[in-house]
């Protein structure tokens, strides 16, 4: 009986991935002396004896970290690449950015790339998934996601985690403008049935409109279009023209700022000044936002925190600590030129 079982057993006896059981098996110095212990007493317990793969394992294991972004465009992203290299490399480690378009499997390419790579971990960035605790099941190395979203309506996934509270930084977008005086306040939002980012983010929108008394109007509620990249200057730049072709606003809020800057084009041709006639907020606080036309008042988040959080938890799964983690952080609001006070 004993002689049938795998290294996979044995992790999952001990409640630790593969490479956790291999490093212990190896000597590997980069497992914490508990965990190495109590994987070895299982080994002994079940007299298991390695195949040659689990032997050379440690060997054929490389040094690297994969960060694997869903999201080509998205500059957000794109301004935390040099963080996460730059504390990977301080950890010793080396440094590869996967990018995944929206038709592939997120999980699936990086089952794929880990074998091919022999990588030592992997960090998520962007994307969604409905249970990640599933579906990278057979993902054999540590993983943190970071900003992935999940549905709406399930619970926090168990996993490491780093992300902000989209619903509720989106309110408090939407009760700046209201603050400002504002009350007929529309919305560029993600997909129609977006339960991840886009719904929550609208969510918050609806909350913010609720609690000051405000009557939801959904021809106010712009939808990313479905033939357009999401979070982009041109989704944004459509959907803009669309809801200004079809009712009158005093302010808008876009979910990111790549969008704002594309309504900022669509507010211009139609004979209006961002702030003077339309003030417009953003998300993400991204560095063009400080060189805009008026420069964008946005919702700022916490890159440098987030980036060394994940560092930090996939140090410590890497490491043999496998007690999952979620951490939320909070943003802020950064003011800037594109918000007008008005009359009410």
């Amino acid at each position: 009986m004993s002689d049938q079982l795998t290294i996979k057993d044995i992790a999952k006896y001990c409640g630790v991935g593969v490479s956790t059981v291999s490093r212990a098996i190896n000597d590997d110095p980069g497992i914490s002396p508990k965990t190495k212990e109590r994987v070895l007493k299982v080994v002994k317990k079940f007299h298991y004896i390695p195949n040659n793969s689990a032997r050379n394992l440690k060997i054929q294991e490389s040094n690297t970290i994969a960060l694997i972004v869903r999201g080509l465009n998205n500059i957000f992203f794109q301004s935390m690449f040099d963080g996460f290299q730059t504390l990977l490399y301080k950890n010793g480690y080396d440094f590869l950015i996967h990018l995944v378009d929206e038709n592939t499997a997120v999980s699936r390419s990086a089952i794929e790339l880990a074998k091919e790579k022999r990588l030592k971990g992997v960090i998520f960035l962007g994307g969604q998934m409905e249970d990640p605790a599933v579906e990278l099941d057979q993902l054999d190395v540590p993983y943190v996601l970071c900003t992935v979203a999940h549905s709406m309506y399930t619970p926090m996934p168990n996993v490491n985690l780093v992300a902000i509270d989209d619903a509720a930084e989106s309110c408090k977008a939407v009760k700046y403008l209201i603050e400002k005086g504002h009350r007929r306040i529309a919305i560029i939002t993600g997909h129609k049935d977006d339960r991840a980012v886009g719904g929550q983010r609208l969510s918050g929108y609806k909350r913010a409109l609720a609690e000051a008394g405000i009557a939801y109007d959904e021809d106010l509620v712009g939808y990313m279009e479905e033939d357009i990249p999401e979070f982009t200057t041109e989704n944004g730049y459509a959907v803009a023209k669309k809801l200004l072709a079809r009712t009158d606003f005093t302010a808008l809020f876009c979910i990111s700022d790549i969008t704002a800057i594309g309504a900022y084009k669509a507010i211009s041709e139609a004979g209006l000044n961002v702030a003077d006639d339309l003030s417009v907020v953003g998300f993400d606080g991204i560095d063009l936002g400080r060189f805009t036309i008026p420069s964008l008042t946005t919702i700022s988040q916490p890159k440098d925190k987030m980036v060394k959080s994940s560092v930090d938890l996939l140090m410590k799964a890497i490491n043999g600590d496998d007690t999952p983690r979620q951490l939320v952080y909070s943003a802020s609001l950064l003011e800037r030129e594109s918000v007008k006070a008005i009359e009410r």
